[in-house]
């Protein structure tokens, strides 16, 4: 068990933001609830999986939505709460703890802000290691664990309890009535006792966060290359370098879709990559090669800073590495596959590891 404080809650930002493979909401829109929470309420308790008693009520907070919408349809918070709340009624037990359902800029740090209001402890874990698009796309979906009963609420005081058939379900639903109540809302969901969690989360995933961060934010003052030391620290692939040339991005159907191009430069000159998302990066590939492709991670770094990029703040000539990373191994079951591998997405390819293409493109 530890503390989190401002400087933590800095690194973790920036160290979701990368591992949001581009999704995940606005990094900086997360931060500031985080921080303001901590100002408020003072430091909050992080606990590890293995501190959380088997039979305790966890329940995981998030946004679902574009993440273009937030920027301007900022949260309040109050949104969190009241979905926390009104999903606590309803199971009529006190809930122990919150977590991240997913990497992401405010995915991972609104748990934060919620568990400051509410003075509960947040644990260090998540349900993907990265961040995806729908609401099946976890690991505890992967284990069989229902993400109903669940509510969602908007800004505008509207919630919603769901009780779905499955989480398939769940994710159609949910995602029709978040059009409706303007594009995001905040969401208490997966419901879960605390072996479920130590069982089928991803562990330890905010501690990475805050190690990127931090490897990031110091890369200047001890005078190294960041994007190198990320890559040693998640085993990581540079997959290209080069200048955004053109973006195709629009908001549909609740997500944020499209495609970035990027002319190559350095050693990757006169090459140009194609990269396509919905809310996260899901497929890497030159006119020749595919370089990396879900459920392995994709993220844009600034080329100076180190710095993640997000679909949404993805520009005309933005500088950028390009790198791909190994996702976690209960993404490359069959199952995880079927579940978030590029075929879901439409995409006329069979999963291989990224690690795997890479020594193709070697050769």
């Amino acid at each position: 068990m530890r503390y989190i404080g401002k400087q933590e809650i800095e690194d973790i930002a920036v160290g979701a933001a990368l591992l949001g493979t581009g999704g995940g909401g606005d990094p900086y829109i997360g931060k500031l609830m985080a921080l303001q929470a901590i100002e408020e309420k003072g430091p909050i308790q992080l606990l590890s999986v293995e501190e959380v008693p088997d039979d305790a009520l966890v329940v995981p907070s998030a946004m679902m939505g574009a993440p273009t919408v937030m920027i301007e349809k900022v949260p309040s918070g109050k949104e969190a709460v009241g979905a926390f709340e009104s999903l606590q009624a309803y199971l009529g037990k006190n809930v122990f703890a919150t977590m991240p359902i997913e990497a992401g800029g405010v995915n991972s740090l609104l748990p934060f802000a919620l568990a400051a209001e509410l003075g509960l402890p947040v644990i260090d874990a998540d349900g993907m290691g990265r961040a995806f698009p729908e609401l099946q796309m976890v690991t505890f979906f992967l284990e069989g664990i229902s993400a109903t009963p669940m509510v969602l609420a908007d800004e505008k005081g509207n919630s919603s309890l769901l009780q779905t058939v499955n989480n398939v379900w769940a994710e159609r639903i949910a995602r029709s009535a978040t059009v409706e109540m303007g594009g995001s809302v905040m969401l208490s969901i997966y419901p879960m006792e605390g072996k479920q969690v130590k069982q089928s989360a991803i562990h330890q995933i905010l501690q990475l966060e805050e190690r990127i961060g931090r490897t990031i934010r110091e890369a200047k003052q001890f005078d190294y290359d960041p994007i190198a030391e990320i890559l040693s620290i998640t085993n990581g692939f540079q997959l290209f370098q080069g200048k955004v040339i053109d973006i195709d991005r629009k908001t549909e159907s609740g997500f944020a879709r499209g495609m970035a191009t990027i002319e190559g430069t350095d050693n990757y000159q006169d090459q140009q990559l194609y990269l396509k998302f919905q809310n996260e990066h899901l497929l890497a590939e030159t006119k020749d090669n595919v370089l990396c492709m879900t459920p392995d991670l994709i993220a844009v770094l600034d080329s100076d800073t180190g710095l993640p990029i997000t679909t949404e703040g993805l520009r005309y000539g933005s500088r950028c590495v390009v790198i791909g990373l190994p996702c976690d191994r209960k993404w490359r079951t069959e199952k995880g596959i079927e579940t978030t591998g590029p075929r879901y997405f439409g995409y006329d390819l069979d999963y291989t590891p990224v690690e795997k293409l890479m020594c193709m493109e070697e050769e």
